[in-house]
């Protein structure tokens, strides 16, 4: 296995910081705009880039009128040898509003791909260090960040709180790495085991990428297959349960009916190939690297419990009724298969570097999709697992869109959490964290996108793991 990777020490005196910033401030460019939205923030902002000592880039937006906020962005995950530049906002048309109202907008690209933690971290704070030589300390700063940068972005707000005011989360993996590489490993375990047991497919250990693709096409052909019979069918929505995955996806898909149990499987059957083509295999691979071995288990799983958990567990019931085919028995089976142990000095890595106490000492945000098959919204229900634990849960709060897909907020959206939260910032406590008040201030922040805030409780996340539990390992 390769040997796990050492987190870099951040410089912590100020003529240090001082060194790095001069020498990253050799690379300030202007580049041209990408979208008739990027036009028109570059033709009143200050667009600047440049390089950090770690090699990672970034990017800094400053508006003609500044009102003395920066936004620190950090952006979700980049696969591993994939393009990695720079990003200070989620899309072009979010940006252009917030420059508008005067925002300062920065972020670095991190400077590796793949799950980045211990890079991104950083390189998030050098990137802060630099905007701060430059243009001096901002009145309010926050720390924001979508999707894996959601991630970074708790990960900052419990381990240097004292860099930033408060946090903003959309769509992020707040759950932390144990919490997801475990809750990834469920649905393929089970694929595996009910529609090809002696397949041979690898689940974790994978040596490489093309050993990762290679594993991953040989589980989706078994799934493709499976799809062509209800019992193939019901299987399959098994697997998806035991994932929370939703039977509302992608915005593209006809939201089902809550008893049409074929429209919910097929809705969800896209969204099992696309967890096997993303997260299950090639991104598993790069962290197990990172990470120097596996870190998820099943290992004491009853998988019987979980459904009885889940989301879509009626839906599944459905489907098993339909297609004749016997649930207690395929859940004994999996109960009965042999189980996947994950190497301890691995978990330990994720656990050190990737996963949260729950202890907050500033304000955070934490916005979700209720249809997210990537991310699922049970991840909300993970956080404030541990948040509670913490005794923090005054300092936490959390909102739903009723949309399908992952990150997928209009820009108004977006401005009415970040606006919700600058007015706990304000007045020390909470208020207009309630659907009717966010949208309110969503159609007034961008009339022209939608609001869609709604009461939501996202039932449990099924592999919960924190370090305010920590009985909850092996």
């Amino acid at each position: 296995m390769t040997p796990r990777t050492t987190p870099r020490t951040h410089p912590h005196s100020r003529t240090a910081r001082r060194t790095a910033c001069a020498a990253a401030l050799l690379l300030a460019v202007t580049t041209l705009p990408t979208s008739a939205a990027a036009a028109t923030a570059t033709a009143t902002t200050g667009h600047i880039e440049g390089q950090l000592p770690s090699g990672a880039t970034y990017m800094m937006d400053m508006p003609a009128a500044w009102n003395g906020t920066v936004l620190l962005f950090s952006h979700g995950y980049n696969q591993a040898g994939s393009p990695n530049p720079a990003q200070d906002a989620p899309d072009d048309a979010t940006k252009a509003l917030l420059l508008e109202k005067g925002y300062a907008l920065i972020g670095s690209s991190y400077a590796t791909t793949g799950w980045a933690v211990t890079d991104a971290v950083p390189d998030q704070l050098a990137t802060l260090d630099v905007f701060t030589d430059r243009f001096g300390t901002a009145r309010r700063t926050i720390a924001w960040g979508r999707s894996y940068g959601g991630l970074v972005t708790t990960a900052i707000a419990e381990r240097h709180p004292e860099r930033i005011d408060g946090s903003l989360s959309t769509c992020g993996l707040v759950h932390g790495g144990i919490a997801n590489w475990n809750n990834t490993l469920d649905p393929v375990f089970a694929l595996k085991t009910l529609l090809a047991p002696d397949s041979g497919i690898p689940l974790t250990g994978l040596p490489d990428q093309a050993a990762a693709t290679s594993a991953a096409n040989a589980l989706t052909a078994e799934v493709d297959s499976a799809q062509s019979s209800a019992a193939g069918r019901a299987r399959i929505a098994l697997a998806a349960a035991l994932h929370n995955i939703p039977v509302w996806n992608q915005p593209t898909q006809t939201r089902p009916a809550a008893d049409d149990w074929d429209a919910q499987q097929a809705n969800q059957y896209d969204a099992v190939k696309g967890l096997l083509k993303i997260a299950a295999f090639n991104r598993r691979q790069e962290a197990e690297v990172r990470a120097g071995g596996n870190m998820a288990w099943n290992t004491g799983v009853d998988y019987a419990a979980l459904l009885g958990q889940s989301s879509v567990r009626k839906e599944v019931t459905e489907l098993y009724k339909k297609a004749g085919l016997s649930l207690r028995a395929d859940l004994a089976t999996l109960n009965r298969a042999p189980r996947i142990g994950a190497d301890p000095d691995a978990v330990d890595w994720m656990s050190r570097t990737s996963s949260f106490t729950g202890k907050l000492t500033k304000p955070q945000l934490s916005v979700h999709t209720i249809g997210d098959a990537l991310v699922p919204v049970q991840t909300e229900s993970a956080l404030r697992r541990a948040v509670t634990a913490a005794g923090s849960t005054p300092l936490l709060r959390q909102a739903y869109v009723d949309n399908a897909g992952h990150c997928t907020f209009s820009p108004a959206e977006q401005l009415a959490a970040l606006h919700t939260l600058e007015d706990r910032l304000t007045t020390g406590r909470w208020h207009g964290t309630d659907p009717e008040s966010l949208n309110s201030r969503a159609a007034a922040a961008d009339s022209s996108t939608p609001a869609r805030y709604v009461t939501y409780r996202p039932t449990p996340y099924l592999r919960p793991y924190d370090l305010a539990h920590p009985a909850d390992g092996q």
